[in-house]
């Protein structure tokens, strides 16, 4: 049986990025900034 090893370091790393990605693309708007921050703090804290 193949066992997959899962590099969590490399792998938190492309999640920020992903999120930072998304967070470029919502509105400037009072709500979208709002929602901007949440996802920043949520998603790319260690």
């Amino acid at each position: 049986m193949n066992k997959q090893t899962y590099d969590l370091e490399e792998r938190l790393l492309e999640y920020s990025v992903r999120i930072i990605k998304i967070v470029e693309q919502l509105p400037n708007t009072k709500t979208g900034n709002h929602v901007a921050g949440q996802l920043l703090k949520s998603g790319t804290t260690q």
